[in-house]
């Protein structure tokens, strides 16, 4: 075939640099690569929660333990801890869409045949064990490959929109899976939700295959070659704009994102409620985080002062909640608390991607989720012990005071790198704060100047 029929026959990626265009809540909607991808992920999400749901129950019906639970829990956050960097340089590697292909594909797989044992009669403890292992070993390519494919269909331009999207696409699956797989378990059993989570994965893998390739941007792979991971590693370590938020997305996903132990813990021994109680308490979180995550949307700019910001007030609003006397009061922290959570997630996600090389942005995505959700094999059992030894309420202030101690020291590193110095105005005026970070320069000069 010759170059020009070539040509004509499969357009040339999208190389054009992005241009600013009107910012709104759902402007990444506007390009078509995203709306298949928010679509199917809309569906596959649900799916996901309802067997989540599906699976502590199923658990907790053949074992009646909660310890083999979390057994479940940690064998499918396991291997990200274990494996999520090597996710990363495969992500650089190949082609995202062919391997969020091959990722969702045995996902589904996955999920059909958790829903074959389950509706056949033949499941056993060690299965769900097995296939929560494998699901978290796709997760090791899947995750990187889904973040960092992000940029690729709207641009960098638009990611802190799209990211943000994603966010309000699965807090807002959160909201509708959990109540259908409660219905259906009860009506059916768990294996039909199962049944509906492997089937959900068509929805993606149907979106990925009608996407137009020739739109999408064209983003940089890195050739294969030894030390790839090394050179991850060493290039997060070299740029303070990128390693010191992901030490706090590592401080806060680890000891922060804790909830079913804490609110359960509440719900049981502090409110002395039932299972309704604790699905309003998910309830008005996944609310909140649906909030957050809408609001985040409409930020046209990525700012690390955000970050901090975010974090500290996520952090305090936990250690309140841990502390406060009544019921109607910690039921109305709960929606605050997953607006800053999903600010904090948000703004960390896509400021790491737009301070990362695409060339780089696999290896840097794997870790920045590693450390994120990789804590949770570790903060877990901690949370949990301090839980159970010293009670809910401390429990949860520990969480929420780790994460507002981290916050404040990553600021304070993220102001000295920058050259900046932390200010207390005292006097009052229009156009004054009462705290601010300014230039290290222009703090001096101020305070060497002559009093008027």
């Amino acid at each position: 075939m010759s170059s020009a029929a070539a040509s004509d026959a499969a357009p040339e990626p999208n190389t054009a640099p992005a241009t600013p265009s009107p910012r709104g809540t759902f402007s990444s909607l506007k390009n078509r690569n995203y709306r298949l991808f928010a679509m199917g992920g809309l569906i596959s999400n649900t799916g996901t929660w309802m067997s989540r749901i599906a699976q502590d129950w199923l658990v907790l019906s053949l074992t009646h333990s909660s310890f083999a639970v979390g057994i479940t829990t940690a064998l499918q956050f396991l291997p990200m801890l274990l494996f999520g960097l090597y996710g990363g340089v495969i992500a650089d590697r190949y082609p995202k869409r062919m391997l969020l292909l091959f990722t969702q594909a045995i996902m589904g797989a996955l999920g059909l045949t958790l829903a074959v044992l389950t509706l056949s009669g033949q499941v056993q403890v060690w299965h769900v064990y097995a296939i929560a292992f494998g699901l978290g070993m796709v997760t090791v390519v899947d995750n990187p490959t889904r973040q960092a494919f992000v940029v690729e269909m709207v641009g960098p331009s638009d990611v802190r929109n799209a990211v943000s999207l994603n966010s309000a696409n699965f807090q807002s699956a959160r909201l509708i899976g959990p109540a259908v797989a409660g219905a259906m378990i009860t009506a059916v059993g768990s294996g039909w939700a199962f049944l509906f989570n492997g089937l959900s994965f068509l929805a993606p893998l149907a979106g990925l295959l009608l996407m137009r390739t020739a739109e999408l941007h064209v983003v940089e792979r890195a050739p294969r070659g030894k030390g790839q991971l090394r050179e991850g590693l060493r290039y997060v370590a070299g740029r303070p704009e990128l390693i010191w938020p992901i030490v706090l997305v590592g401080f806060v996903g680890t000891f922060a994102f804790n909830f079913p132990i804490w609110l359960s813990a509440f719900v049981s021994n502090v409110f002395h409620g039932d299972a309704g109680m604790y699905g309003l308490f998910n309830t008005l979180m996944a609310v909140g985080s649906v909030v957050g995550a809408l609001l985040a949307a409409r930020r046209g700019k990525t700012r690390l002062r955000l970050l901090v910001a975010a974090a500290f007030a996520f952090g305090m609003l936990e250690a309140v909640a841990a502390v406060a006397p009544a019921y109607w009061m910690f039921v109305l922290l709960l929606a605050p608390i997953g607006i800053f959570g999903l600010t904090f997630n948000t703004t960390a996600n896509a400021s790491v991607q737009l301070a990362t090389d695409p060339v780089m942005r696999g290896r840097v995505m794997s870790l920045f989720m590693m450390v994120f959700v990789g804590g949770t094999p570790i903060g877990g059992p901690i949370m949990g012990w301090v839980t159970d030894t010293y009670g809910a309420r401390v429990g949860f202030l520990s969480g929420g005071l780790i994460a507002a101690a981290a916050s404040a020291g990553v600021g304070l590193v993220l102001a000295r790198v920058g050259g900046l110095r932390l200010k207390i105005d005292l006097h009052r005026g229009k156009d004054r704060r009462l705290i601010a970070f300014v230039p290290r320069e222009e703090a001096a000069e101020r305070e060497l100047a002559p009093a008027a």
